[in-house]
């Protein structure tokens, strides 16, 4: 199991039971077009993945998949569900299991920024230096009270005997941890990470998408660097 813990209680964890191939494996689906196969991996196959990438051949990434328990945000949990409709013909084979409050009733959690963010000056979106001391602890204090709110009249409303999932109308939604499975195919994690690490990608995103690739360059370290390399996601 490979665990990198994310801002104040996320993480993203990769089970060593939630990788299906290596960097053998895409080499291999593409030489199949020959009727030939490695069983171990060579330079030639070192520099067949690189091919593949540079050429736009990105069917044999399919191949290979790789699967993430990730806790996040509700906030992020909504940007990375793009990865899973966005997918389209492009990457088909990823899947989404995320947990339910439907069912799960006990303490909710919730992200609590360190600081808060200026508006940026010349975008609708994103976002700019720290705002000041003083005002960082105002919207703080403002935010955890919120917080604590909110899961008071959930608590109160389910005391009630108000169902599950009406109740969770109640917490403060976007700061809430949710965590899911995120399996998707080589391809489609590199493009996860291509995008969400980018400069104007929400920091918070940034930081999982710097989790996720960590650990995606140690299963497919070849794979990624081509992909990533050639921008071919």
């Amino acid at each position: 199991m490979i665990k990198i813990d994310v801002l104040d209680g996320g993480y993203v964890i990769n089970h060593d039971d939630g990788v299906m191939g290596s960097d053998l494996t895409i080499a291999n689906a593409a030489r199949v077009s020959y009727g030939k196969r490695s069983e171990s991996m060579t330079e030639a196959d070192e520099r067949l993945i690189d091919f593949l990438a540079r050429e736009g051949h990105t069917s044999p990434f399919r191949h290979a998949t790789i699967q993430f328990e990730a806790k996040v945000p509700l906030m992020i949990a909504r940007q990375w569900w793009k990865y899973i409709v966005g997918a389209g013909f492009q990457d088909p084979m990823v899947a989404w299991n995320e947990s339910s409050r439907r069912y799960i009733t006990s303490k909710n959690e919730y992200h609590l920024p360190e600081y808060f963010r200026k508006a940026p000056e010349n975008s609708k979106q994103g976002s700019g230096e720290p705002v000041s001391d003083e005002l960082n602890e105002k919207w703080l204090n403002i935010l955890a009270a919120h917080q604590l709110q909110g899961e008071s009249l959930y608590q109160q409303a389910m005391a009630d005997g108000i169902c599950a999932e009406q109740a969770r109308l109640f917490p403060s939604a976007y700061g809430l941890y949710v965590y899911f499975y995120w399996t998707a195919s080589v391809q489609g994690c590199a493009h996860l990470i291509k995008q969400r690490t980018a400069p104007d990608a929400q920091w918070e995103f940034q930081e999982f998408a710097r989790a996720v690739e960590s650990i995606a360059r140690k299963r497919f370290p070849l794979a990624i660097e081509a992909l990533i390399k050639h921008n071919v996601v």
